[in-house]
């Protein structure tokens, strides 16, 4: 996440289609294909304030994450509710996406997610006795 919120910050004063040209080139990815082409165009429409927006939230979600992996690590109590919150965090988000269009996967990830939190969630309490 910090190296995406990094890398961010420094498009804002490089050209994005030559930079992206060279990586294309460098790793002999056909720029004809579907795929690569719908990822350039959307990459291609992104706006400076775009990119600042992007670096800051990468760079805020990469504190959260350092915080929570360093809270782990050192077996704080703590540490073991933000997971869950942070995780738990993404489940409305996946409700709005399920509601908006439905697809197996996007109802895959929602159930897995709960199942992780109601897991994480068990383990605490089953700790705390």
């Amino acid at each position: 996440m910090l190296a995406v919120a990094l890398g961010a910050l420094r498009f804002l004063h490089h050209d994005l289609s030559t930079t992206l040209q060279h990586w294309i080139n460098a790793l002999r990815i056909d720029p004809e294909n579907h795929y690569v082409h719908k990822v350039l165009a959307r990459a291609l429409d992104v706006n400076p304030r775009q990119l600042k927006l992007l670096s800051v939230g990468t760079l805020f979600y990469s504190a959260l994450f350092f915080t929570e992996g360093i809270g782990l690590l050192l077996r704080k109590r703590w540490a073991e509710y933000f997971t869950i919150i942070s995780t738990g965090a993404f489940i409305p988000l996946e409700i709005y996406e399920l509601l908006k269009h439905v697809t197996p996967v996007k109802i895959l990830l929602m159930i897995l997610n709960v199942a992780i939190v109601v897991y994480l969630v068990l383990r605490l309490r089953k700790e705390r006795r």
